[in-house]
C-alpha cells in the first residue's frame, strides 16, 4: 500500500491536518511545562515531574469503561468536539496562570489532572473514529499516518520550545497549545457527514461490555499486556530526557527540547513504515518490543549527550513501531460496534499504567541516578517479549504461527455467549 493511500479520503485529509497543528501545540506545551516544573518550580526534582505525568494518566484508567461506553453510543464526531473545546480551555488556563506569575506546583498538578480526565475520553474516540472515515482496508494506514502526524509535530515541536523557553519563557508555549486545538476544531467541522461510516452498536452499550468482550479474546489481552508493560515502565522518555539532559549532561533548555526533536527522527521513520504495512503481525510486535529494550538498554550506558540523542533515533523507531502494530491490531480484531470501548480499555492499559510507572521511575532516577531509570525501562520490556514468546508456545488455550501470517492467532478457548465470537483467525 501507498504511504499516503487514507489522504485520497477528504475526511480523513480533514482530520490529519487538524491533528498535525493540535500535535504540534501538544509537543510545544509538554517540553514547556517539563522545564516549568523541572527549574521554575522545583529544584530538578524528577519526583515531582513524575507526580505530574502521573496525574496526567491517572483519570485514564478510572474512567474507560465510561468513555468507552458514551464513545459507542454517540456520535463520536461530537464527542471529540466537546473534548477538544475542553482541552483548549485546560490549556488556557493554565496559560493564565504563568502569565500573570501566580502559578504554583499545585496548579500544574491539577490542570494536569483535569487535561487527563479529558483526554480518557478524548483518546479512544480519536482512535476509534478513524475507522469511520476511511475504509476498513485503509486502516492500518491511517493508523500510520495518524503516528506520522503526531511524530511529525514531535520533531519541530520539541526543538521550538526549546527555543522559546529560552528566548520569551514558558508563558508562550502555553498558548500556543491553547490556541492549537482551534485547528482540531474546524477540522472537524469541515467534515462531510455523508462520507462517514459510523458503526451501529447492535445492543445498548454498557459501561462493562469491553471488559467482558475482551474477557473471551485471549489473542488481544496478550497484545494489550505487551502494551500496559511498554507504556508503564519504557514511554517515560518525558522523564528519561528531562533527567538525562539536565542531572546526568548538565544542558539548557535548548538541548533538552532537542532531544525530543532527534528522537522524532526514529519515530517518524517507524510511523512511515507502519503506514506501508498491509496488515500488522504479532512477530513484528515481538521484534519492536526486543528491539526497543536493546536500543534502550544502550541509551542508559551513553557517555555523553550527543551518544545518548543518537541513540534516541532506534528507542524512537522500536517504540513507535510496537505501538502502532499494537493498536492496528486491536481496531482491526475487535468487532466495530465495540470498537469505542474496547480501545477506550487499550488507552486506559497504555496510558493508565502511567500512575504507576512515572512516580517510580522518577523515584529511582531521583535516588539511584537517571541511568538506573532507563535500566528499567529497558529491562521490563525485554523480560515481557520474552515471557510473551514462551506463553504463545506453552500456554494450551492459544496457538499462533510465525509464518505467512503471524498476528493471525487461533484462539481455542470457549467465547463467551453475551458477546460477538470473533476471533482474529480469518482475518
Amino acid at each position: 500500500m501507498k504511504t499516503f493511500a487514507s489522504l485520497a479520503f477528504r475526511n480523513y485529509r480533514y482530520f490529519f491536518l487538524g491533528a498535525l497543528v493540535s500535535n504540534l501545540g501538544t509537543w510545544i506545551q509538554r517540553i514547556g511545562q517539563d522545564w516549568l516544573v523541572l527549574t521554575e518550580l522545583t529544584d530538578n526534582s524528577s519526583t515531582a515531574l513524575g507526580i505530574v505525568t502521573a496525574l496526567q494518566f491517572i483519570a485514564v484508567p478510572l474512567l474507560a469503561p465510561y468513555a468507552g461506553a458514551i464513545i459507542d453510543r454517540y456520535p463520536k464526531r461530537k464527542v471529540l468536539l466537546v473534548t477538544q473545546v475542553g482541552l483548549g480551555l485546560t490549556a488556557l488556563g493554565l496559560w493564565a496562570l504563568v502569565a500573570t506569575d501566580l502559578v504554583q506546583l499545585w496548579h500544574v498538578y491539577l490542570f494536569a489532572l483535569l487535561m487527563g480526565a479529558i483526554t480518557a475520553f478524548d483518546n479512544p474516540a480519536r482512535q476509534a473514529f478513524v475507522s469511520e472515515i476511511v475504509p476498513t482496508q485503509y486502516l492500518t494506514n491511517a493508523v500510520g499516518l495518524n503516528s506520522t502526524s503526531f511524530n511529525g509535530a514531535r520533531l519541530i515541536g520539541p526543538g521550538l520550545a526549546g527555543i522559546l523557553v529560552a528566548a520569551v519563557g514558558v508563558g508562550p508555549t502555553l498558548l500556543i497549545n491553547a490556541l492549537s486545538f482551534i485547528a482540531m476544531i474546524l477540522a472537524i467541522l469541515a467534515m462531510h457527514a455523508d462520507e462517514l461510516h459510523p458503526a451501529v452498536s447492535k445492543t445498548r452499550a454498557g459501561a462493562l461490555d469491553g471488559l467482558r468482550y475482551l474477557r473471551g479474546r485471549p489473542d488481544l489481552i496478550v497484545v494489550l499486556v505487551m502494551v500496559f508493560t511498554l507504556g508503564t515502565f519504557g514511554m517515560n522518555f518525558q522523564i528519561f530526557n528531562a533527567t538525562m539532559s539536565t542531572v546526568t549532561f548538565g544542558v539548557g533548555s535548548a538541548e533538552f527540547g532537542l532531544l525530543g526533536t532527534i528522537m522524532a527522527v526514529g519515530t517518524l521513520g517507524g510511523a512511515l513504515m507502519a503506514a506501508r504495512r498491509t496488515k500488522p503481525t504479532l512477530r513484528m510486535l515481538i521484534l519492536s518490543m526486543g528491539g526497543f529494550a536493546v536500543s534502550t538498554f544502550l541509551l542508559a550506558l551513553a557517555p555523553t549527550y550527543t551518544v545518548y540523542a543518537i541513540l534516541l533515533i532506534p528507542a524512537g523507531f522500536f517504540s513507535l513501531t510496537a505501538m502502532t502494530t499494537a493498536n492496528a491490531s486491536v481496531q482491526l480484531g475487535t468487532a466495530p460496534e465495540f470498537r469505542g470501548r474496547v480501545m477506550a480499555v487499550y488507552m486506559a492499559i497504555f496510558m493508565g499504567g502511567t500512575p504507576i510507572g512515572s512516580p517510580l521511575i522518577g523515584w529511582i532516577g531521583q535516588v539511584l541516578g537517571p541511568r538506573a531509570s532507563v535500566l528499567v525501562a529497558a529491562i521490563v520490556p525485554g523480560l515481557c517479549a520474552v515471557g510473551v514468546v514462551a506463553y504463545l508456545f506453552l500456554h494450551d488455550g492459544v496457538r499462533f504461527r510465525l509464518a505467512r501470517n503471524p498476528m493471525r492467532i487461533k484462539v481455542w478457548t470457549q467465547q463467551p455467549r453475551s458477546v460477538p465470537a470473533m476471533s482474529s483467525e480469518g482475518r
